[in-house]
């Protein structure tokens, strides 16, 4: 551990070199009450800064005395426009003191690096500065008239406004909606969320009772009879076909279909569109309620992986707003629902049916009524000992369903799905997390009967589990009858 001193509020302050930045770092501290003193070779800056009252001394910081004169300071930054100049600086220095915080102007990185060896705490590049000051300046702009035209089409609309989520939506598709009807109901326009599929995983259930919001199945309404449409998180869900043209389309995924959307967001530089609806909650100046920052908050947590994947400044700096905001009671019973008997079923299934080689294991959970239980048996087989990578697959009707989980970053489980069933079926996914649907016929050439159910799961078993284990470049031992274990 460091024996350097810590900068606390008593701190005495020496600023070596005061250019235009020096000054400006001098005149922000004296305007905080710090005592700070200023070193400079040139007598008449020197003189201006004593007019202004600074206490200031002529001395070329080059010289090894003004590491004496400075010497009671505890912090001591070092501001000059010549490197060469902070270097020597820094080496004298720290060549009596290894206690002072010292701060250094740099002109690129490998000054920066130089300066650093030399002993430096902090090393600062004052371009590096400006670019992300202006970066930020521009992102809040951005922010600032994307929210303009976002308030234009949502105050535009004459009647209601449909919110429509991704198929079988999952909680950042539904927080995103939730927050979206927020800020459609603080700009005076009535809204409604409708979603397509089912909402079968269980945490998904308990996460829309649990915070009472407002889900419509599409198919019961007329989409002819809402003025304006919205589409939220569809990425996800593949192609995605509406029967009217879309006026406002939000996503942090970019999508393959063309959306001529009047007002489009899409920005794959966050993990989570409810990241990106927390940021117009803010810009809108909206005071969320409880409900909308519980499920925000969910939302971001639950497409992070609770901040282990793919999480971004901005997904940490939205989640940071909203958790004073959030119930933490409601989001624990979100995240530990009780397991149904089907899911059990399921899970007994997929532990019974399983096939390992190496850390990937593949099962068939064989004829079932829930296929969201698919993806949380997917999830608990994961956490078996040595398992890195899982695929549960079932049959509805005359529809396989497959859900896939991985934690090996070498394997992105959404390119597997995608190598091994996009041309024969429907794979949507990222690098932890994928689903896929394939008609049953496609392997079988038979039609699914009573009769023919056991032929139908042996046929399907053997054909997805060897089209698995190639995508994930191990060999299938299915003829052998191995389970793993």
């Amino acid at each position: 551990m460091s024996s350097r001193a810590t900068i606390s509020s008593m701190s005495t302050y020496a600023i070596l070199g005061c250019g235009s930045v020096g000054h400006a770092v001098a005149e922000e501290l004296v305007e905080r009450g710090k005592d700070v003193l200023i070193v400079d070779r040139d007598e008449a800056r020197v003189e201006a800064l004593r007019d202004q009252d600074l206490n200031a001394q002529v001395a070329d910081i080059r010289d090894e005395e003004v590491a004496g004169l400075v010497a009671d300071r505890d912090v001591v930054l070092i501001m000059a426009s010549d490197v060469e100049a902070n270097e020597a600086a820094v080496t004298n220095i720290r060549g009596r003191n290894d206690e002072q915080f010292v701060v250094v102007r740099a002109s690129d990185p490998v000054t920066s690096d130089e300066l650093t060896e030399l002993g430096a705490d902090v090393v600062i590049n004052p371009s590096s500065v400006i670019a992300d000051a202006a970066l930020r300046a521009l992102e809040s702009g951005e922010l600032e008239y994307k929210a303009r035209q976002l308030a234009d089409v949502i105050e535009g609309t004459d009647g209601r406004l449909a919110i429509v989520t991704h198929d079988n939506p999952d909680p950042d598709s539904i927080a995103a909606a939730a927050a979206l009807n927020a800020i459609a109901a603080h700009l005076g326009v009535e809204a409604d969320i409708l979603y397509f599929g089912d909402i079968g995983h269980q945490e998904n259930r308990a996460f829309v009772n649990l915070l009472d919001i407002e889900l419509t199945p599409y198919e019961d309404v007329d989409i002819d009879d809402y003025d304006t449409v919205a589409l939220v998180d569809p990425a996800k869900a593949g192609e995605v076909s509406l029967d009217r043209e879309v006026d406002i389309f939000l996503d942090h995924y970019e999508v393959d279909e063309e959306f001529d959307a009047e007002f489009a967001d899409i920005r794959p530089n966050v993990s989570a569109t409810s990241t990106i609806l927390t940021k117009y909650i803010q810009e809108f100046d909206l005071s969320v309620s409880q409900e909308v920052a519980t499920a925000l908050l969910y939302g971001i947590r639950a497409e992070t992986l609770d901040f282990r994947r793919d999480t971004t400044p901005a997904d940490l700096t939205a989640a940071a707003y909203l958790y004073p905001f959030a119930d933490h009671d409601t989001l624990e019973q979100v995240e530990s629902p009780n397991m149904s008997p089907e899911t059990l079923d399921v899970l007994a299934e997929a532990i019974a049916n399983r096939e390992v080689q190496g850390s990937h294991l593949v099962s068939n959970a064989g004829f079932i009524s829930d296929r969201d239980a698919l993806a949380q048996a997917a999830s608990q087989l994961l956490n078996l000992e040595g398992i890195t990578t899982t695929a549960v697959f079932g049959i509805v009707e005359d529809t396989i369903y497959l859900a896939a989980r991985s934690k090996d970053i070498r394997l992105n489980i959404g390119r597997v799905l995608s190598d091994a069933f996009e041309n024969i079926g429907e794979a949507a996914g990222h690098s932890t997390q994928a689903s896929a649907e394939i008609p049953l016929g496609i392997f079988t050439g038979i039609e699914a009967t009573e009769e023919n159910r056991e032929t139908l799961l042996s046929l399907t078993e053997e054909a997805v589990t060897q089209k698995l284990f190639d995508a994930m470049g191990v060999e299938s031992e299915s003829s052998s009858g191995s389970n793993g274990n």
